[in-house]
């Protein structure tokens, strides 16, 4: 006999909860969790939904980082007595599935931001509804809810220093902690059999490209609390000069946990205002995690972000479309040292130093003169940080095409650029080997070197390595004199 609404209504707090986990893969601060978690027996589940066209897919180095942070997650939960059940397949069909099997009384998740997604869980919520499920949803993956920060006109800010201006005038809410006495409902293996995921079929199999990730990372929400307790504790204070210098240690490399979640923004904030969040060191270190927030707040507010230029007079914009200069950039084979260094570091290690990001964001953009969507959809596949809204916001902010970027005509000069933030040559030593016994100019611009300096570093350009893709002098006039025809 089915149910009555009075009859289940009253008994939803003794039926099974679901915990649906995105890209929160963490048990604290989680307000969706800890809510579920009042008393009632758990099932949690994790997703991964490749059938939805109008959903972003997941990249290739972020589904390596998803094994390990998942395999992270479920170890976490079996020490508690739990599991984590991992499927595959469309989300809209699988949760009502998963609650009508296991008769749940609700399902948790965290809003998410793109309307696409938020259309999803709207589907989700009307279907669970109906079989008289309830949904709780929370906001655990940004600091504030992206309605809350609102000019004195009730409109979104478009300029991040005016949002985080007005964010700071706003409550964090602390972080939670770890949830305590949790209870679990088995999943018997008769429930959705054919859905079932084993994360260790995201890694690569042949040929295996993640040997340098695995050397390089360590998923987890363990590890991201490390990486951000030392990064307070040693680099911190180094901050302002440090996050420049392509071949040090100067940055906090949490950029993987907060994309996944195991690290979540507001136990960032609450770290860095209990070290002080006022020296020069913190304070810029958490504007760069209000540019994040502010990333995340235009997505919500302006969907089209990841897809078209936010400046509208970039619409008549002719870009090049060169497949051979756009392989040589994603290869790291341009001739100029500094952009294949990056380039070099995001493939063998599925990271790249922010500073580094700019000049080979520039590069590509501007001297390459490629439509900045194409390196969004490399960086997306390659990057294990890969986060729909930052990636988006820092490739139309180096293009010049966002609603806040740097101007078009601020082309960066690469030469200058590794002279500057890599004084001394090694992170071109590192991941150019082939140049590595070059020095002075001649390790930034090789082209330009003497014979007898090339012969002596054993680089002959062309066979060992190649020539410039692009007279540096050439790519910027012809950027400049497309930005002009607009």
């Amino acid at each position: 006999m089915p149910r009555s609404r009075t009859q289940s209504s009253s008994s939803r707090q003794t039926r099974p909860a679901i915990v649906w986990f995105r890209d929160d893969l963490r048990l604290a601060d989680h307000p969706a969790l800890h809510e579920a978690a009042s008393g009632r027996p758990l099932i949690c589940v994790y997703v991964l939904d490749d059938v939805t066209p109008a959903l972003h897919p997941v990249g290739s180095a972020l589904r390596w980082w998803l094994h390990g942070a998942l395999a992270d997650l479920r170890a976490q939960l079996e020490s508690r007595g739990g599991t984590l059940l991992t499927l595959a397949g469309s989300a809209e069909d699988l949760l009502p599935q998963l609650a009508r099997h296991m008769d749940a009384g609700s399902v948790h998740w965290h809003y998410r931001l793109h309307e696409r997604e938020r259309a999803q869980d709207d589907r989700i919520q009307q279907a669970l509804e109906q079989q008289d499920c309830e949904v709780r949803a929370h906001w655990g993956t940004v600091l504030l809810d992206p309605d809350t920060v609102r000019t004195k006109q009730g409109g979104f800010y478009k300029v991040c220093g005016s949002f985080w201006k007005a964010l700071q005038t706003h409550i964090v809410p602390e972080p939670l902690g770890m949830p305590d006495g949790l209870s679990f409902q088995d999943v018997p293996d008769s429930v959705l059999p054919d859905k079932r995921l084993n994360e260790a079929d995201l890694c690569p199999r042949v040929p295996d490209w993640a040997a340098g990730f695995r050397t390089t990372w360590e998923p987890g929400e363990a590890e991201g609390q490390e990486h951000l307790e030392d990064f307070l504790k040693d680099a911190v204070a180094e901050y302002p000069r440090g996050r420049d210098r392509v071949a040090e240690e100067g940055t906090s490399r949490l950029s993987p946990y907060l994309a996944s979640g195991a690290v979540s923004p507001r136990q960032v904030w609450a770290a860095l205002q209990t070290h002080g969040a006022h020296t020069d060191g913190p304070r810029i270190f958490l504007s760069e995690l209000g540019w994040r927030e502010f990333a995340r707040y235009t997505l919500y507010h302006l969907p089209q972000l990841p897809f078209e230029n936010l400046s509208a007079k970039f619409s008549g914009m002719r870009w090049r479309n060169s497949a051979a200069d756009l392989k040589a950039w994603q290869r790291g084979q341009t001739g100029v040292p500094i952009v294949d260094a990056g380039m070099r570091q995001l493939w063998q290690t599925g990271w790249m130093h922010n500073r580094a990001r700019m000049i080979v964001g520039s590069f590509l953009t501007k001297h390459l003169l490629i439509d900045w969507k194409e390196g969004e959809a490399w960086f997306r596949d390659t990057l294990v940080d890969a986060d729909f809204a930052n990636n988006a916001m820092n490739w139309q902010w180096v293009a010049g095409t966002g609603i806040e970027a740097t101007p078009f005509f601020r082309i960066f000069n690469p030469t200058r650029q590794a002279e500057k933030f890599d004084p001394d040559g090694d992170y071109i030593r590192q991941w150019v080997p082939e140049l590595r016994r070059l020095s002075g100019k001649a390790l930034f611009e090789p082209w330009a070197a003497k014979e007898a300096d090339l012969r002596q570093g054993g680089v002959i350009l062309g066979k060992t390595y190649p020539r410039p893709i692009v007279d540096l002098k050439d790519g910027r006039d012809r950027a400049l004199q497309a930005f002009r025809a607009l």
